[in-house]
């Protein structure tokens, strides 16, 4: 719990990104009408969750006005509210929702990171920032002792995960795993990925994922667990 608590603090004072660490703080300054209000988090946000998790959620970056805000992952914007509201209902979280580090949310056996860890412009990382905080996520997976299931939110996490096989030595999956929603793999003994559709508003309200795919994915992670 040590080392994760020094990597976190490790996390949000990183710079390697320029142009991340830039747009995290402009967005700070300029805000959203309907968070003048707010003092805003504008750096690096930390990862949140259980340290002896058996799972983890693997999203692709903090919102601009979500986590970028509030300073938790997942926190304040639409996709925040269905993952909440759905570790709720599956017993991983103490309430439905997370509005603010200060709300007493608590999760149990679930850990949730980014595979970046600043809000990028537009919502579109380039290769080298995703390079850049690789380490950490790296990092994170070696500490988290008692993981069994990746549930990898999106395309981008899916793809960022399976790249770091070699450094994690892993051995490669053949066929390639393919991204689609629910879609398992195993990595080794005990050991699973799980591809699901982000929670974002392009597929949440398109219908592209419904509150019953969503929750199909941890079903399906809680019988990895047995």
């Amino acid at each position: 719990m040590q080392e994760l608590s020094e990597l976190q603090n490790e996390i949000t004072s990183c710079v390697r990104c320029p142009r991340l660490i830039n747009h995290c703080r402009d967005v700070a300054i300029i805000k959203r009408r309907m968070y003048m209000d707010w003092v805003y988090w504008g750096k690096p946000v930390p990862s949140f969750g259980d340290p002896e998790a058996q799972i983890l959620l693997l999203g692709l970056a903090p919102a601009a006005h979500g986590a970028n805000r509030t300073g938790r992952m997942f926190t304040g914007d639409r996709s925040g509210d269905w993952v909440y509201k759905t570790l709720y209902k599956y017993g991983y979280a103490r309430h439905g929702y997370s509005n603010s580090r200060c709300d007493g949310q608590k999760l149990h056996n679930v850990y949730i990171t980014g595979a970046i860890h600043c809000a990028p412009p537009f919502n579109k990382p380039t290769p080298e920032e995703l390079s850049n905080c690789s380490s950490y996520l790296i990092r994170e997976l070696q500490l988290l002792k008692k993981l069994k299931v990746i549930i990898a939110l999106g395309g981008i996490a899916f793809r960022t995960y399976l790249s770091l096989f070699s450094r994690l030595n892993l051995q490669p999956l053949s066929p390639k795993p393919q991204f689609g929603h629910n879609l398992k793999y195993q990595l080794g003994a005990g050991n699973w990925l799980i591809a699901s559709y982000h929670p974002s508003q392009q597929n949440t309200q398109t219908g592209r994922l419904t509150e019953e795919m969503f929750g199909q994915v941890f079903q399906t992670a809680e019988s990895l667990l047995l």
